[in-house]
């Protein structure tokens, strides 16, 4: 392979990666935990109105404490700040919390490239960057606004830094920098650390003596420390720990009722699920060519003994830490996600050595051949997963379960709707707020739409209840935290008219009304069955010979109608 080759290669490599990842990007509907990021990255705003999962602000409202800004409830900070700086230059958007994540996938393919450059070869580098780039894995993480393309990205780039420390030692201290920062992201990128430390007890002990090792962990403590001092600040105040935290360490606060993404079961469960999570989100034809990777790996090791395990110990020592850690805390594809650019490694590794190992796959360009199916049906899972609206073919075999963030039901176009009618305008009449923190946000966004000259608008909008519980974070609850609109439950609206007369809206100046209510062609609430006081509401409004504007979805179905009067 000439000089510039790999170069020119590593190029197409993120070429094609980047249009997987860029195109439809802000299509799909906003129906996942993406949304309880990007709606506090907004502000950033620890609050996203969860009674199982309330919050210091609602706490300590309105002598809200200095430390808690320091961090958030159930997360550490830093991806709710990239989101938020996204966030306010690209404007409330879907591609504006989803595109942080290309960028980081994107990275992390590069990262992919540098390590197997490092482990094994250059070949086995882009194989690996490739592999990567076109799994449906990594590939529905670089779409989604989650944390797992960030934790992907950091858990790349302190391995990478960390595997250049053992040549060069100053590079523990950057190893030490990007592991702070890391743990800034999600707190489950701690596992890196007992990989390190094995890997360095084993293979190079001596390293235990360098200075820039211990430096360098001073340094990301020293970057973690905010969150360290919030955790410390919360347990004074009310004597646990934040959200995660708190569950690691075996604690059960009333304040936090639920615990979404860890009522795994037994570890029993946790074992026979965790095969059945990779299957789920990932190919079949990847994890196919990573069990032959596993296959091979064995009989290397079973010949060669301590030599091979020396070759692989690092990707050895992280899928044994990756795998228990994942059977801790639930085999959810999120948590497996973490596993996929390591697959990558060692798939690009084993299709390198390939050819050396058996001549016979040169025969006929059968080595070629293979690769050219690999790289055929990846894109073209990846591709029927992700971007068509209508995948072709059976499910698990042709396309993966993790499509549904591409799915347009509805919600975006009543998104657009809405955008669209408050299109320079601001209220012109504001409900009192629970808490006074909301309060201020919503006194601050009047005062700047008054400076833009926005012309006040007196509407209120009422949507019934069904509506699913993430978008109406997104489409309705952030038009009203953050703008300050009126906006209110079916339920809320009636028991005022009941309560206040019939008239009591209108009295309180409001001179349009807006009723939304979905139709079953949309995720809904659960359960999933239409709200009876909106479908009595809306019988009214017919009644009153009030017209429905029907909203439809990119299958041309109706999914929601919308009464002005």
């Amino acid at each position: 392979m000439k000089k510039s080759s790999p170069r020119y290669i590593l190029v197409a490599i993120l070429i094609l990666a980047a249009a997987l990842r860029l195109y439809g990007l802000s299509r799909g509907d906003t129906l996942t935990d993406e949304v309880l990021y990007a709606f506090r990255a907004i502000g950033p705003l620890d609050f996203d109105e969860a009674e199982a999962q309330t919050t210091p602000l609602e706490w300590f409202d309105p002598d809200i404490p200095w430390w808690t800004h320091l961090s958030f409830h159930d997360h550490p900070p830093l991806v709710f700040w990239i989101q938020h700086i996204f966030i306010k230059t690209l404007g409330e958007t879907n591609f504006a919390f989803r595109f942080p994540s290309v960028i980081a996938g994107l990275l992390s393919i590069y990262l992919a490239y540098l390590i197997g450059k490092k482990l094994y070869s250059e070949e086995a580098g882009l194989f690996a960057a490739f592999l990567l780039a076109v799994t449906v894995n990594h590939v529905y993480l670089s779409r989604s606004g989650l944390q797992e393309a960030y934790v992907v990205f950091f858990l790349l780039l302190v391995s990478y830094l960390f595997l250049r420390s053992l040549e060069q030692d100053k590079y523990f201290i950057w190893t030490g920098v990007a592991f702070g920062f890391a743990l800034l992201a999600k707190y489950t990128i701690f596992v890196l650390a007992p990989i390190f430390l094995v890997y360095l007890a084993f293979f190079k002990p001596s390293r235990f003596k360098n200075k820039n090792l211990w430096l360098g962990l001073l340094l990301s403590l020293f970057i973690f420390s905010p969150v360290i001092v919030y955790n410390i600040e919360l347990y004074r105040k009310v004597g646990h720990f934040d959200f995660q935290i708190s569950y690691i360490v075996g604690q059960n606060p009333e304040v936090w009722r639920v615990a979404p993404g860890k009522e795994e079961g037994t570890l029993v469960d946790r074992m026979r699920n965790f095969v059945p999570g990779l299957v789920s989100s990932n190919s079949w034809l990847f994890l196919a060519l990573f069990a032959l990777v596993v296959g091979t790996c064995a009989v290397e090791i079973a010949r060669k003994g301590k030599e091979s395990i020396e070759r692989h110990a690092f990707l050895l020592l992280v899928f044994v830490f990756l795998a228990v850690l994942s059977l801790r805390i639930g085999p959810s594809f999120r948590f497996l996600s973490m596993l996929t650019p390591f697959f990558a490694l060692a798939s690009g590794a084993f299709l390198t050595s390939l050819p050396k190992k058996c001549p016979t796959w040169n025969v006929g360009h059968r080595w070629l051949a293979f690769v050219a199916l690999i790289t055929a049906f990846e894109i073209f899972y990846s591709v029927n997963s992700q971007i068509a609206y209508y995948p072709k073919g059976p499910k698990g075999w042709a396309y993966s379960e993790l499509r549904y963030e591409n799915a347009n039901w509805g919600y975006n176009e009543l998104a657009k709707f809405l955008a669209e009618e408050l299109k320079g305008k601001m209220p012109a009449i504001a409900f009192e707020s629970k808490y006074q923190f909301i309060a201020r946000i919503q006194e601050k966004a009047f005062k700047s739409q008054d400076a833009k000259g926005l012309q006040e608008y007196p509407a209120l909008i009422v949507y019934d209840n069904n509506v699913q519980s993430a978008a109406q974070l997104w489409v309705l609850d952030r038009l009203h935290i953050y703008h300050g609109w009126p906006i209110i439950k079916t339920e809320t609206y009636l028991q005022f008219l009941r309560e206040r007369g019939f008239d009591y809206f209108e009295k309180s100046g409001f001179k349009t009304s807006y009723f939304i209510i979905p139709t079953d062609k949309v995720p809904l609430k659960a359960p999933p069955k239409l709200a009876d006081l909106g479908a009595a509401f809306e019988k009214e409004l017919i009644n009153n010979r009030i017209s429905p504007l029907s909203i439809k979805n990119k299958r041309g179905e109706e999914a929601f109608r919308v009464y002005k009067f």
